[in-house]
């Protein structure tokens, strides 16, 4: 099992690309499923969650072609097996988006229930409810979703919580049922906007994405389109807060400020000097910084995806600060972790007292879930010494290449077999 080993101390500098965002591509390579036409998509980032969707995709009759760097073409005209079964998704909760899809176009679907971090309850009730609404007939049997529909059609839905796989999966299988479907207490993130590009650039009849009611005007069929994947935000973010913990000076290339708008005055708040370019985001700060207090809710507010790496900067801070997880219920479990490197934290509850200490001291860990991955690695640049990282194959579902990218900013880091 690889493992990752960090000398830490090395202020980052220089500059780095920001790769396509993970949690926008997996919608899209789902979203090829609604056509019979092709679907290229650009901007796709090399990832392990990507790579077992694409595997699910042609098991089901997709067609999957490289046609450039970074670029997919999917050709689901030859798609005869609406099933996502156990065996390929228990590792990735997105194969969830495939109900929507498979349902909308063929009539049918057989989805395992999802697999993924151990972050706390996701449940897909959402799905399913919203799904119903528009006509389905569904059952939970054996641990899978079996979904059948002549054709869906048009319904209003109401969202209990905000969910964006929830809202992107009823917004895929609206685009072809008969009628208008809104909505209601949407998700707002850019992921559901840029799938909304994508799937309007295919000849769907979406508005209102990035508010909280989107509504959806159903057509006959889809066709292909083109589409860019939008830049990582939670990528830029962890690189950001790198940048800013180790007192480096570094620009991020493709990517922009107004995909991550709270993380950046977080930021600006600790101390760190940043510079918003049209295409670039440019960072540099003097450690140490200044506590900030947070508490991660839906977008537009702090994201739940970029907690656990502003542990470690409150972790070697100036002062102390409160943080609130206010998404998942388990998603402190990098604080003990933190710990070992010598952070001053306490739990309670969903809330995080983290104390500024001198230094953290290099140690071995061990990643609990993919942010929680992030986080260590942002500690151990941080870190006095060697701190070497278990169970990083999380990491690799959601960061690409990320020791050939810190290396490229200066970071003594490399990958341990």
């Amino acid at each position: 099992m690889d493992k990752l080993l960090i000398e830490g101390g090395v202020p980052l500098a220089g500059e780095v690309n920001i790769s396509g965002a993970k949690n926008a591509a997996l919608p899209l390579l789902c979203a090829a499923l609604l056509t019979d036409q092709p679907l290229h998509l650009s901007n796709v980032p090399h990832l392990n969650d990507v790579s077992t969707m694409l595997r699910l995709l042609v098991q089901m009759g997709v067609d999957v072609t490289l046609d450039e760097k970074n670029g997919i073409v999917l050709n689901a005209g030859g798609l005869n097996k609406p099933e996502a079964p156990y065996d390929m998704v228990k590792t990735m909760r997105a194969a969830i988006l495939t109900l929507g899809p498979l349902l909308a176009r063929t009539g049918r679907a057989r989805v395992s229930l999802p697999g993924g971090c151990a972050i706390g309850a996701r449940p897909v009730d959402i799905h399913i409810r919203g799904l119903q609404a528009m006509g389905a007939e569904i059952h939970v049997e054996h641990g899978y979703i079996l979904a059948k529909a002549k054709r869906l059609r048009g319904a209003k839905i109401f969202c209990d919580l905000v969910t964006v796989t929830g809202t992107e999966n009823l917004m895929m299988a609206a685009a072809l049922a008969d009628g208008v479907t809104v909505i209601e207490n949407a998700a707002r993130e850019p992921e559901v906007v840029d799938l909304a590009i994508c799937l309007n650039a295919m000849g769907a009849k979406v508005s209102g994405a990035g508010g909280d009611v989107i509504t959806i005007e159903g057509v006959e069929r889809l066709s292909g389109a083109h589409h860019r994947i939008m830049p990582d935000r939670i990528e830029t973010g962890t690189f950001l807060v790198a940048a800013a913990v180790t007192g480096g000076r570094v620009r991020l290339n493709g990517t922009s400020c107004g995909i991550l708008d709270a993380v950046v005055e977080k930021l600006r708040e600790a101390g760190a000097k940043i510079d918003c370019r049209e295409d670039a985001i440019e960072i540099s700060a003097e450690a140490p910084l200044n506590a900030v207090n947070l508490r991660t809710a839906p977008y537009p507010a702090f994201p739940t995806d970029m907690q656990a790496q502003f542990m470690v900067l409150n972790s070697v801070a100036r002062g102390s600060a409160m943080m609130t997880e206010t998404i998942f219920e388990n998603r402190f479990m990098h604080a003990q972790e933190l710990r070992r490197l010598g952070a001053d934290i306490e739990i309670s509850g969903n809330n995080a007292v983290v104390k500024g200490v001198s230094r953290l001291d290099g140690a071995t860990v061990m990643a609990t879930d993919l942010r929680a991955s992030a986080c260590l690695v942002v500690a151990g640049l941080v870190a006095r010494g060697e701190t070497l990282i278990d169970r990083i194959y999380h990491l690799d579902r959601g960061y690409e290449h990320i020791e050939e990218k810190l290396s490229q900013l200066g970071a003594r880091i490399r990958r341990v077999h």
